[in-house]
């Protein structure tokens, strides 16, 4: 077993926010609906994709009724569908869907994960929850050592991930300020870039569409060949 794959198997039986294992563990009680049949996962959720990867795309926390129901980061639900189908179009993925564990989605040259690994309440952890959950994104970053470009999904993993690098003594040349497309170069030689997170709220009222993503995915895949 691999370091990566140990550091995993401690974030799934993480029990370390009680109001989290609260809200996940109902949720997979009493489901919803259109997924009444689905035996949902409840746990935290691990990063995913490929160990080697130069590509490292990061989000908030899973979705209640997509992670928290699959088992795995941005899987079942509709930020998932933008997010997956992008990658795909860059050759990051090799199938632009993701709708279960299981489904034979695989990426090439990148991983995915969460500030967050829990679904949180609203989609709002707290800060207590939110830094009990940051050491594990440091972690995974001392085992993702081919990683070249963060893509930060929204200004919550954007301003997150910041924090995480500055602790590990990484820095920026200009204060790092959230924006779509912004890209941040890091004293190491890496480099941050910001983008919009593929929620509903975004996707439907047209704040991010399918090519302002494509375009953010064509930046960081000069940016893991340079």
């Amino acid at each position: 077993m691999t370091a990566l794959e140990r550091l995993s198997r401690r974030i799934v039986a993480c029990r370390r926010c009680p109001r989290l294992v609260a809200h996940r563990e109902q949720v997979a009680r009493e489901k919803v609906r259109r997924f009444r049949d689905w035996p949902y996962w409840g746990r935290p959720l691990p990063g995913f994709g490929d160990p080697s990867a130069r590509l490292w795309v990061i989000g908030l926390a899973p979705a209640a009724h997509g992670g928290n129901r699959t088992g795995r980061i941005f899987t079942g639900d509709r930020s998932g569908d933008w997010l997956f189908a992008a990658l795909y179009r860059a050759g990051f993925a090799n199938q632009p869907t993701s709708v279960s564990r299981d489904d034979g989605l695989t990426l090439r040259d990148a991983y995915v994960s969460a500030i967050v690994r829990c679904a949180p309440p609203d989609n709002k952890p707290t800060n207590e929850e939110r830094d009990r959950c940051l050491p594990y994104i440091g972690e995974e970053m001392r085992r993702l050592l081919s990683v070249r470009v963060f893509v930060a999904l929204g200004g919550f993993a954007f301003a997150n991930l910041v924090r995480v690098l500055r602790a590990a003594g990484v820095e920026s040349a200009a204060t790092p300020r959230f924006g779509h497309g912004v890209v941040v170069k890091l004293g190491d030689g890496r480099a941050i870039v910001g983008c919009y997170h593929p929620s509903q709220q975004n996707t439907f009222t047209g704040r991010l569409t399918e090519s302002m993503l494509d375009d953010v995915f064509r930046v960081a895949k000069r940016g893991v060949r340079s």
